[in-house]
């Protein structure tokens, strides 16, 4: 038995799978905000809870924000900051009492995507989560590129592209560095950039809603999204030239990019056409977990 955890900013779920890929049990709890310790009881909680259910024991994989550091093993790079310098690998093979893998959650979705889902055949996949942070994984011929330094298609923290007008000033990330793109692509950072605008506060949820509904403060903010993830992407497309692009996370959700984005993008690819497909990820937010699982083979 094969069991994938997705550690997510706002929820924490776990699948199992038998040996012949088949769902075994599923569970999700929310994601402790801020607090190590309770993330790491809530984690083993959950594995405890799944094997006592089913009477069997697994292999772990964990989908995480982040990544562990080659050189000291503990965590960096998670916009979940109450896991950054922790030992989070030893912590949960203490725990657990078995050997844990860990793994980009962004490159768990992005294997997902590429071995069954959204991206299944294709030679280069980008996978994407815009969500409560934004990530990228890389995967090439079946396999995740995770590169030496183990940061392979960390997207989210490069800077936006030509920032002027209503991108300015820069804002702020938590990485200490100010106009990466997760703070203008995540949930939050649509959010902040309403507000910014002179708009209400409100969800990016409650912002979609408002706009479909023809809220014009709403949907001009969704069109400033629009041409920034427009033009994050055409940086992955000039520089990976990726066959699919996938879309995961909460954003992935909002079923205009996928006509409008390919549209806006154009302008920035260098070259005369633009093959690259842009889809919604098949298995939603279950591409994280699943990834995870197949951290370990069959």
């Amino acid at each position: 038995m094969r069991i994938g955890i997705d550690l997510g900013g706002t929820k924490i779920e776990i699948i199992a799978f038998d040996g012949d890929g088949r769902t075994l049990d599923r569970r999700r709890v929310a994601t402790p905000q801020g607090d190590y310790a309770a993330t790491l009881a809530a984690v083993a909680g959950l594995v405890e809870a799944l094997e006592g259910g089913l009477g069997r024991r697994g292999t772990v994989g964990v989908g995480m924000p982040g990544t562990l550091s080659r050189a000291s093993g503990l965590v960096k790079n998670a916009n979940s900051t109450c896991l950054i310098g922790r030992p989070l690998r030893d912590d949960l093979q203490r725990l657990l009492g078995r050997e844990v893998r860990l793994a980009n959650d962004a490159n768990c979705f992005a294997l997902s995507e590429a071995v069954d889902g959204a991206a299944a055949g294709a030679a280069v996949v980008f996978g994407v989560i815009v969500g409560t942070g934004v990530g990228g994984g890389i995967v090439v011929h079946g396999q995740v590129l995770d590169g030496p330094n183990g940061i392979a298609g960390e997207w989210g923290h490069n800077p936006l592209p030509l920032p002027a007008g209503a991108d300015l000033p820069l804002p702020a990330c938590y990485c200490g560095r100010a106009g990466c793109i997760e703070t203008y692509l995540s949930g939050p950072g649509m959010a902040r950039d309403h507000a910014r605008a002179g708009g209400a506060t409100l969800t990016a949820e409650a912002l979609v809603a408002a706009a479909a509904s023809g809220d014009a403060a709403c949907e001009a903010t969704l069109q400033r999204y629009e041409q920034r993830l427009a033009r994050a992407l055409a940086g992955v497309v000039n520089l990976l030239d990726p066959d699919v692009i996938v879309l995961g996370g909460g954003l992935s959700n909002l079923d205009r990019l996928y006509a409008s984005v390919p549209r806006l993008w154009l302008p920035h690819v260098f070259s005369d056409r633009v093959e690259t497909r842009l889809v919604k990820a098949a298995h939603g937010d279950s591409s994280g977990v699943r990834g995870a699982a197949w951290l370990w083979p069959a």
